[in-house]
């Protein structure tokens, strides 16, 4: 009977001491510290306000940082998100290949400029003919790219994360004081804030 060494010796599942962990290339390893549900949160929080948009959230902490409250133990935290996928327009083969070709007149215009710096004849036609180079295969490749996607998504749009409430939320030892600060701070609209 042969006895197990080296680096995984100590670690045998379902024995006693089997939660001993085989050592990396970086070492020996240990379990995660806390309850195994993620990251460590840090300090337990306390929400000391919920508000419909981001900027009314955003007067609330810019509030208490105005009145000296150590603004780095607290957040704004956007719940009930939705994505939203805002349709541009249609995407057709050429409106791909002429997106492609500005693209690629960046990327040309750029090669262009990197071998124009060390050019001794006409630096400007090296340039020129880089960008008009990357605008054609831009073309190529953009109208290419579409058209194999056999009609999936003809449209462009723009996608966003949008959150339907804002709480701010500071460490629980904070939250009174950050409460009576907030009980003074005057209303969008009032004649306090009209100055």
């Amino acid at each position: 009977m042969t006895s197990a060494s080296g680096p995984t010796a100590g670690w045998r599942s379902g024995t006693q001491g089997g939660d001993l962990l085989p050592s990396g290339p970086a070492g020996r390893l240990s379990a995660p510290a806390g309850d195994g549900h993620g990251p460590e949160t840090g300090p337990p929080t306390v929400t000391i306000g919920s508000y419909p948009d981001y900027p009314a959230a955003q007067r609330v902490v810019d509030y208490l940082a105005d009145n000296r409250f150590p603004v780095e133990h607290s957040a704004i935290v956007g719940t009930n998100l939705t994505l939203v996928e805002t349709v541009l327009g249609r995407m057709t083969t050429g409106r791909a290949g002429l997106l492609g070709a500005g693209t690629g007149a960046w990327f040309g215009l750029f090669i262009g400029l990197l071998f124009g710096i060390f050019t001794v004849g006409n630096w400007l036609a090296v340039i020129l003919v880089g960008l008009v180079i990357g605008a054609i295969w831009g073309a190529v490749f953009g109208a290419v790219a579409h058209a194999m996607t056999g009609g999936q998504r003809d449209f462009t749009s723009a996608s966003s994360l949008r959150a339907g409430q804002y709480a701010v939320i500071v460490d629980a030892q904070l939250a009174d004081q950050a409460r009576q600060l907030l009980g003074r701070m005057p209303l969008p609209g009032s004649a306090a804030n009209a100055h």
